[in-house]
């Protein structure tokens, strides 16, 4: 999970076999900040349309904002509307600069998991020190 400017919020490691949706929950319980008494936006695509998901996601004071490739170029050619889809791509970039991570050579998970928090780390160090 990014914010607004690309920058990791939270990271959840999961079998290449399962599906994102699945993981959403773990994902946001695995969020280190929020706004107390204050609706969240969350922008996912259309992968992510699930009525339990929707539930689940209103329930944790999250406003889903769920759009797919079509509705978002349609959107940005009639009004002044700005993708957010390249935020995340440009993310898992950065982190796939580290040799390490976009290879896993760890027999633990806690090990990858390990050099993740730490490329998101140096991530939002550089970010912050470079603007």
């Amino acid at each position: 999970m990014t914010d607004a400017n690309g920058l990791p919020l939270s990271v959840v490691v999961s079998g290449a076999n399962t599906h994102d949706i699945k993981r959403v929950a773990d994902t946001l319980d695995a969020l280190q900040t929020g706004r107390p008494g204050k609706r969240l936006h969350l922008c996912m695509d259309k992968g992510y349309e699930a009525e339990w998901l929707e539930a689940c996601l209103k329930s944790r004071r999250y406003e889903p904002h769920i759009q797919s490739r079509k509705e978002e170029s349609d959107a940005i050619r009639t009004t002044g509307f700005k993708a957010h889809r390249w935020v995340v791509e440009r993310t898992h970039s950065w982190v796939n600069r580290f040799r390490r991570i976009l290879t896993r050579w760890e027999k633990k998970v806690e090990n990858h998991e390990a050099m993740l928090h730490f490329a998101c780390g140096i991530i939002v160090w550089n970010k912050a020190l470079l603007g």
